[in-house]
């Protein structure tokens, strides 16, 4: 439509690759303007079992089913279809982008069980970055929540978010993780939201995740 010079920006034909702002912009197709779409930010407490992708590559239910919204969103970034815990989605690409760019580093935390005794040199490697294919994983910042007979719960603090990353670094040295939840990104906290349940981002918080974005 923008090849055939059908759409429009305030009184001029668009351009391909032409940057808008959707919120300002007086935008048209064939002369018809665009209805405004409004921005929703939703908090997912995800169980096992559900995909963050747009369409499902396994046969199994997506994330964004769990919340109930005629917007279509889309989750900010991935928790593995096996983990479970904070996922924030949204039908904002701009903020989406914001918070998941690698240049951005906002802070997220997990809790990662491990059914041994994880020893403190390992925890100490684990912290210092792990070579995981060709590059190192960052600093990071890892400490023992407890340690009981069945095994070790760990804490998680990162500043990137590569593919199922926890799981690598501790397989790197033998450990393979039983469990794993998110429980915070930036100053987002999951708090008692139950398993399987959502609840609306406040203005405040989504203020607050850009901040965190913002921050070096």
């Amino acid at each position: 439509m923008i090849s055939d010079g059908r759409v429009s920006v305030n009184g001029r034909v668009a351009r391909l690759g032409q940057t808008v702002e959707t919120g300002s912009d007086d935008i048209r197709v064939d002369g018809r303007a665009l209805a405004s779409v409004e921005k929703v930010y939703f908090m997912l407490n995800k169980p096992p079992g559900f995909e963050c992708t747009l369409r499902s590559t396994t046969g199994k239910p997506l994330a964004s089913s769990l919340v109930r919204t005629d917007a279509r969103i889309f989750p900010v970034g991935r928790l593995d279809t096996d983990s479970r815990g904070l996922l924030i989605l949204t039908n904002d690409g701009e903020f989406a982008n914001l918070i998941i760019h690698p240049s951005h580093s906002v802070e997220k935390e997990y809790e990662a069980m491990v059914g041994r005794r994880v020893p403190d040199e390992v925890i100490d490697a684990l912290t210092s970055g792990v070579m995981l294919g060709a590059t190192r994983t960052r600093p990071c910042r890892v400490e023992v929540i407890e340690r009981t007979g069945s095994g070790t719960l760990l804490r998680f603090v990162l500043h990137e978010g590569r593919k199922r990353q926890i799981r690598h670094m501790l397989e790197t040295f033998g450990f393979r993780v039983t469990d794993l939840r998110r429980t915070r990104m930036g100053d987002i906290s999951l708090g008692r939201l139950a398993e399987g349940s959502f609840r609306r981002l406040t203005d405040a918080e989504v203020r607050a995740l850009l901040n965190a974005a913002a921050r070096k």
